[in-house]
């Protein structure tokens, strides 16, 4: 059994056993990647594929359990390499986030300046995604840690650790009828077009709000981008709703900002790794830096929880910032 035979079943696994494709991502032959699969399964004496002629149709139960086993193989031998690295070089090395719009533009500028000053060797990517996409994006090695809000995905085998709050606010033109309320409703609210973040998921805090109150919100126009969202209120296309942490008091003078926090549910960022991660120093400082009540020891203690159910009961009564 060779680590290069096991990091075939696991990319093959992630190109929806695809294997022309992972040949291609992973700068190699087609009938190599079959044959090492091949004498793979005659070596295990079972098969991990089922296949359709020449094709792989499906992964078989065992195989299941072998490519998970695999993965976790594979992530070992990751980490001794980066141990290696970290002893030899502990300046130098990668970090990918996978985060939001919301969270890459209002949140993280200052702290990646702040991290890039203090790591100028280290080589920083970062992923826009959905909440989802960036939990998939982890979960298959393509980024480091997601910075998300929606944790609606996340399996047992990945930790989330809570950094702050954040709320909606309400935004209309100075002349519009609702900028002279003092406390705004939900009816009111529901009277008027709509632009704001996307409302398809059932299961999100402005869907929620709606249903509860019996209404149905008239959303004329949706994105993940805020700036966005203010471009089109001042267009006159309707009421937006933003992230509140998205508006600029300076920028933003234009807009009344009518508070929404009684209306709307308080959201909550989340930092999210894998549990197997090995988490080198200038992760530790980085998590530091966008969340200072997450320091090494904290990250350390909130690891030997068993399940985020536990991490987040631990937060029970605990004030996180609010942004």
């Amino acid at each position: 059994m060779k680590l290069q035979q096991l990091r075939y079943i696991v990319e093959v696994v992630n190109h929806d056993l695809n294997v022309s494709l992972t040949s291609e991502k992973l700068y190699t032959s087609q009938p190599g990647i079959s044959k090492q699969i091949k004498l793979l399964e005659e070596e295990l004496g079972v098969q991990i594929f089922t296949r359709t002629g020449k094709h792989l149709s499906e992964l078989t139960p065992v195989g299941a359990k072998i490519v998970v086993s695999a993965r976790e193989i594979l992530a070992k031998a990751q980490d001794i390499k980066i141990i290696a690295k970290e002893f030899c070089q502990p300046n130098q090395g990668a970090l990918t986030i996978s985060t939001t719009y919301t969270q890459a533009r209002y949140a993280l500028p200052s702290v990646i300046q702040q991290f890039m000053q203090q790591y100028p060797t280290i080589t920083l990517h970062m992923e826009q995604a959905s909440s989802d996409q960036s939990i998939l994006n982890v979960k298959n090695g393509q980024a480091d840690i997601a910075i998300i809000t929606d944790l609606s995905v996340l399996s047992d085998d990945m930790i989330a650790l809570p950094c702050y709050h954040w709320n909606q606010a309400v935004i209309v033109t100075k002349d519009h009828p609702l900028a002279k309320k003092n406390l705004l409703t939900i009816d009111e609210l529901a009277h008027y077009p709509l632009v704001s973040y996307d409302f398809s998921n059932d299961g999100s805090d402005l869907q929620q709000a709606f249903n509860k109150a019996g209404k149905s919100p008239n959303i004329v126009f949706s994105t993940t981008d805020a700036d966005l969202i203010k471009t089109y209120v001042r267009l006159g296309v309707g009421v937006g709703i933003v992230a509140k942490m998205a508006i600029n008091e300076v920028t933003d003078h234009d807009f009344t900002i009518l508070n929404a926090g009684h209306i709307f549910s308080y959201s909550t960022t989340y930092i999210v790794f894998l549990r197997s991660l090995f988490i080198r120093n200038y992760l530790y400082d980085f998590i530091e830096l966008f969340t200072p009540h997450l320091n090494k020891q904290a990250v350390d203690n909130l690891l030997l929880y068993e399940n985020n159910s536990e991490v987040l009961a631990s937060f029970n009564g605990v004030k996180l910032p609010v942004r």
